[in-house]
């Protein structure tokens, strides 16, 4: 009997490391969701429809994206959060949900940490510093001296209390000690307006909404917000070069899964993402503006705990309240 015994408790432990195994060797069977946390047409929900596109070549399975919007993402990250960890479920995630929204919101239904497995941070999209054609500015350093010789004269503009071109403004507030005022509208689009008709000064805008505008001088580029410059605009020195140390603020968008899915299916969504992004499909999403990536499932794990950190501190420094 206890020979039995030991035999059935070793099968078992055997079935138990093979079963996933083997569902990871004959995933998916079936169409898998691709959760989008915002409505059609922006950049996650695009990002989200080249990539559902290249999976369902790779995979063999349909990959339906599953446009979620509302409460700057954090709708769609729930559903996305609370369904079965089996890798029919994915999330295009986003940094508002995923690093800012912990910080800006008294209550969340899902952690940005805890909630999912990340699978690779796909693309960065550079915000770039524009301003009005008016005001004399060609550089940070230009920027700077009129910010301080004239606390509060300068007005930016966002798509909203808490969005990348709003936190983007406030940490070079606080890291360069400079006066700036504000101004939140509902959405990118109507901000951008503001800032080509002249009613403020300066924007940190998308680069790829605000591209055909330095195109056609409507505004001027003065600098890229990530760390290093941009693939699309080469040219144009980042903020931290050009006398702000250590600046960084970008828009980001990865692939995520519930907390709790399979490691070989996180592990075969990575090396097909890989894969796609080591393709043609890398120069179609450059054309669009957006830097690809494709790191590891460890490094972005990394890269969201950091984010997180530093968009905390922002908002803690801009006195910005949860709501």
């Amino acid at each position: 009997m206890k020979h039995s015994a030991a035999v059935c408790i070793g099968l078992f432990a055997v079935t138990g490391v093979v079963q996933p195994l083997a569902a990871a060797e004959t995933y998916p069977l079936r169409p898998i969701r691709m959760i989008v946390a915002y409505p059609p047409g922006g950049g996650t929900d695009r990002v989200g429809r080249v990539m559902a596109e290249e999976l369902a070549q790779q995979l063999g399975q349909n990959v339906v994206v599953d446009n979620r919007g509302g409460a700057t993402g954090n709708i769609g990250s729930e559903l996305a959060a609370r369904a079965v960890p089996d890798g029919y479920t994915l999330l295009m995630g986003n940094v508002a949900p995923n690093a800012v929204n912990v910080s800006l919101f008294k209550k969340l239904g899902f952690d940005p940490v805890k909630s999912f497995a990340p699978i690779s941070l796909v693309a960065v999209t550079p915000n770039i510093l524009v301003v009005h054609p008016s005001v004399p500015v060609k550089s940070v350093s230009d920027l700077l001296a009129l910010a301080r010789a004239k606390p509060g004269a300068l007005n930016f503009p966002s798509a909203g209390v808490g969005s990348s071109s709003h936190l983007a403004g406030e940490m070079l507030k606080s890291m360069a000690k400079i006066d700036m005022v504000h101004i939140p509208y509902k959405g990118g689009g109507p901000s951008l307006i503001a800032l080509i008709s002249g009613q403020v000064q300066i924007m940190f805008a998308t680069l790829p909404a605000a591209m055909p505008h330095v195109k056609s001088g409507k505004v001027r580029p003065v600098a890229v917000t990530t760390a290093k410059r941009s693939l699309a605009m080469p040219d144009l020195p980042t903020i931290a070069e050009s006398g702000v140390k250590g600046y960084e603020a970008a828009t980001w968008y990865g692939l995520l899964a519930p907390a709790g899915t399979p490691r070989p299916v996180i592990n075969r969504l990575h090396g097909e993402t890989v894969k796609i992004l080591a393709g043609p499909t890398r120069q179609r999403l450059e054309a669009q503006g957006f830097e690809p990536d494709g790191g590891t499932p460890a490094a972005f794990a990394a890269y969201i705990k950091s984010e997180i950190a530093k968009w905390a501190k922002v908002i803690r420094d801009a006195g910005i309240p949860a709501e």
